[in-house]
């Protein structure tokens, strides 16, 4: 897709995070991994071919969801 290349390699939902891009997830950015689409990514990096998706409802201590590390294909798309 070439809406890939606009993207940027890594882009997470966490406000506190460097990666955090509050008008583009405005706009809407999906993503799929291995071919699947998932709705619960945290973070994601193309580059390293990783995301981060929540463990269910759990929080750490922060208020912070509980992340898991996942490696294989990633692909960020804008969502129409």
């Amino acid at each position: 897709m070439t809406e890939t290349s606009t993207l940027p390699d890594r882009l997470s939902t966490n406000p506190r995070s460097p990666f955090y891009d509050e008008a583009l997830l405005q706009k809407g950015v999906g993503i799929r991994f291995d071919g699947q689409e998932k709705t619960n990514v945290e973070e994601y990096c193309v580059s390293e071919g990783w995301i981060r998706v929540a463990v269910g409802k759990t929080v750490d201590r922060k208020g912070n969801p509980l992340t898991v590390k996942l490696t294989g294909k990633v692909e960020p798309y804008l969502q129409k």
